[in-house]
């Protein structure tokens, strides 16, 4: 786990003990401590409470055997923000963490969160001042003042969390738990025990009665990531559970009241899987109510260079040093980009150039070298036509135009993005008789 997270850029402090743990809380003062629950002395539940009182907004992990996943639900509701089942998969002990780190302030997931508590996930954390965003949320405020569900769609790494977050932050609920749940990060055998619990006896190492994530949340949110990830069977209790508000523990015969606001995120299209059989269609009209499409970031390119400062500043923070700039060089290359793996690939890229960088200034030679070599899609291109030998202006005429379609238009900012001044950015528009869509 050091060795892991080392590499990817965190600063990292071991203990050997709860006690130990403690000690370097107090001195260090960490953003996030991840620790075992089984541990000699002092307990990884202890060390949360005891860590919990001293410092109430630190972060907060517990990792556990698959046999006590009833710990994990019991530090849940003693403030921790999550949990890591063992074995683990790095991959997703990586986008947890990042996940809870992503901004200065998380919250605190299966805990009643009030006072200075309540606004940590504000739509202002989402970074963005593209028209696209502005409406996007201006929509998420319309339905975190619903109580329906809300089902939020877009690729990897476009904030489906993030978004999930700040309808709870905005609702009336924002002073009950918000629990959230990867359905693709627990096996098929235990998430429908995760889901609605168990009682004891009901299977092998069913040891005692168990409390499901929908009675954890109960008054709250509850958040389903990847919910096509569901086995039919699955999708069919849990339609149940949303048409009468009740769930059937494993093992028992007696359904219990739940009053849960559900929020589910896909980066799969639903509709297909629906199609093919792979997702009940009764399921996803009853999910599709309130639908979110969040754009890629390849659709919002204006907002790159605000991420990338964000992201900059922050860095700057948490290493107490001063702010990198970006060179006007490297800041032209990452609008150019592709980024499939959208913000969360742009912060990982620049996280790298912050940690890479010897100047104050980050240069194109700062990033990998494979950024350079993306190609910008040719829909953002004036010109369908791409002749085997294109000319010079034939090339200007079109990075010129895909440049003001990603600023907007906002010839000053495209100016600066170019390299040039504003008024010889007039004279190439007029030259190219360059036109707005739609004009």
């Amino acid at each position: 786990m050091e060795i892991m997270l080392k590499k990817e850029g965190y600063t990292v402090s071991t203990a050997q003990s709860g006690r130990e743990a403690m000690e370097r809380i107090d001195t260090e003062r960490p953003d996030l401590v991840i620790s075992d629950i089984m541990m000699p002395e002092m307990s990884g539940i202890e060390l949360l409470s005891e860590a919990k009182k001293r410092h109430e907004d630190l972060h907060f992990i517990v990792m556990t055997a698959y046999a006590s996943v009833d710990s994990a639900v019991e530090a849940l509701k003693k403030g921790a923000d999550d949990y890591i089942t063992k074995p683990f998969k790095i991959d997703e002990i990586k986008q947890v963490i990042k996940t809870l780190l992503q901004y200065s302030s998380a919250p605190i997931v299966g805990k009643t969160s009030k006072g200075k508590h309540a606004d940590r996930f504000t739509l202002d954390r989402f970074i963005g001042k593209s028209e696209i965003i502005v409406k996007l949320k201006e929509l998420v405020l319309q339905i975190a003042e619903s109580d329906s569900i809300a089902l939020i769609l877009g690729e990897s790494g476009t904030g489906k969390d993030l978004i999930a977050r700040a309808i709870h932050a905005h609702s009336r609920r924002q002073d009950m738990p918000f629990v959230a749940i990867n359905c693709a990060a627990i096996p098929e055998q235990l998430l429908e025990s995760e889901l609605f619990g168990h009682q004891k006896g009901s299977f092998t190492g069913a040891i005692k009665d168990k409390e499901g994530l929908f009675h954890v949340a109960d008054g709250g949110v509850l958040f389903l990531d990847e919910i096509g990830n569901l086995t039919t069977g699955l999708q069919v209790k849990l339609l149940r559970v949303l048409e009468t508000q009740e769930l059937t523990p494993v093992g028992s015969t007696i359904p219990l009241k739940v009053d849960v606001r559900l929020i589910a995120a896909t980066n799969s299209d639903l509709e297909e899987d629906v199609k093919t059989n792979r997702f009940r269609a009764d399921l996803f009209y009853r999910l599709k109510v309130l639908p979110i499409h969040l754009p890629s970031l390849s659709q919002r390119r204006e907002d790159i260079p605000l991420l990338a400062e964000y992201f900059l500043n922050r860095l700057a923070a948490k290493h107490n040093t001063v702010a990198k700039q970006l060179s006007p060089e490297a800041e032209r290359l990452i609008m150019a980009a592709a980024w499939p793996g959208n913000v969360r690939e742009l912060e990982n890229t620049i996280t790298r150039a912050f940690l890479l960088s010897k100047t104050e200034t980050i240069k194109p030679e700062d990033f990998p070298d494979k950024l350079a070599k993306e190609e910008v899609s040719e829909d953002l291109a004036p010109e369908q036509s791409n002749p085997a030998n294109p000319t010079l202006e034939s090339i200007e005429k079109a990075y010129i135009f895909w440049v003001l379609n990603q600023s907007g238009w906002q010839k000053a900012k495209a100016a600066k993005l170019l390299g040039i001044d504003a008024s010889t950015l007039y004279r190439k528009i007029e030259k190219y008789a360059l036109k707005r869509e739609g004009e």
